[in-house]
């Protein structure tokens, strides 16, 4: 028995006759006739009985009437919400984030979760290389990377650039603002990221770039860690904007680094030649949407 002669046999039951059933379901009475009667042989049973110009449910009858709402209905409630993942109204949004991310990604998910209610997120942190490998293996849709690293498997949308903020446990004078690489490499740095990746080579490049060469003692990519090391006075660190804002440094003395203003790269990237589900190609429409909006807005 299929879905279509359940559809079959509902109608009948609704309607209480084989003619009225079958102007119902736009087709020939015979046919239809014929459908009860296969219905009846391959379960052995009585389903419907004449009673004059009526059929009349038989307790057979009425049980799978019973079960054939409840099939059709969660068909139906199948094919809606296939249609819907199919819009991107449903699904997960799976998205990587950087262990130092980006700070705009909460106010994104908002504006997202008020476009998409039914979808639900999975968001998983780590450091930029990982997310890269997480993606190629597809347990990710889209990640927020910082730059540079390599990326000639991924598309990349790039996100407004930040300066980076010199943190240290000892304050400079009093009315100084502003930190010059310079006055950076005097001190110990802990450099938070891991030497290879992105973040740590735009972090040097603020001081290869003038020929000088920090004083780098430590590696540390758990910024909580990274601000408890600096308020012990084991050295100072330069870190992005992002980091200051998500989670300011209490206790300890921050300055804009000189120069700085668009080294802090970053970027939404998602895997070339690979199928990506609506509800990730949503939340890159947004972005765009959005980043035109301030591009025009500063016109």
């Amino acid at each position: 028995m299929d879905l279509r002669q359940l559809n079959y046999f509902i109608a009948i039951a609704e309607e209480g006759q084989i003619t009225a059933a079958a102007n119902r379901l736009k087709m020939a009475q015979p046919p239809l006739s014929q459908q009860l009667k296969q219905m009846e042989t391959e379960l052995g049973l009585i389903l419907a009985e004449r009673k004059g110009k009526s059929l009349e449910l038989t307790d057979a009858g009425k049980k799978l009437y019973q079960h054939a709402l409840k099939v059709r209905d969660a068909m139906e409630e199948a094919l809606f919400e296939v249609k819907e993942t199919g819009t991107g109204k449903k699904g997960k949004l799976s998205i990587g984030v950087n262990t130092l991310s980006n700070d705009k990604l909460p106010g994104l998910l908002k504006d997202f979760q008020k476009n998409y209610p039914d979808v639900t997120y999975k968001i998983q942190q780590n450091d930029s290389a990982q997310l890269c490998r997480l993606l190629k293996e597809k347990v990710l849709d889209l990640a927020i990377v910082r730059l540079p690293l390599d990326l000639n498997d991924f598309h990349v949308i790039h996100l407004e650039p930040e300066p980076f903020y010199f943190v240290s446990s000892s304050p400079l004078d009093s009315d100084q603002r502003t930190v010059r690489a310079e006055e950076a490499i005097k001190v110990p740095l802990i450099i938070p990221s891991t030497e290879g990746l992105g973040l740590y080579s735009k972090i040097l490049s603020v001081f290869t770039s003038r020929d000088l060469e920090p004083d780098v003692i430590c590696e540390c990519s758990d910024v909580t860690i990274l601000f408890d090391l600096v308020s012990a006075g084991f050295g100072a660190t330069i870190v992005p904007e992002t980091v200051i804002k998500l989670k300011p440094p209490e206790g300890l003395h921050v300055y804009l680094m000189e120069e700085t203003e668009g080294l802090g790269e970053s970027g939404l990237i998602y895997l070339k030649n690979h199928y990506l589900p609506k509800t990730a190609q949503n939340f890159i429409d947004l972005l765009q949407e959005k980043k035109k909006g301030q591009t025009e807005g500063s016109l």
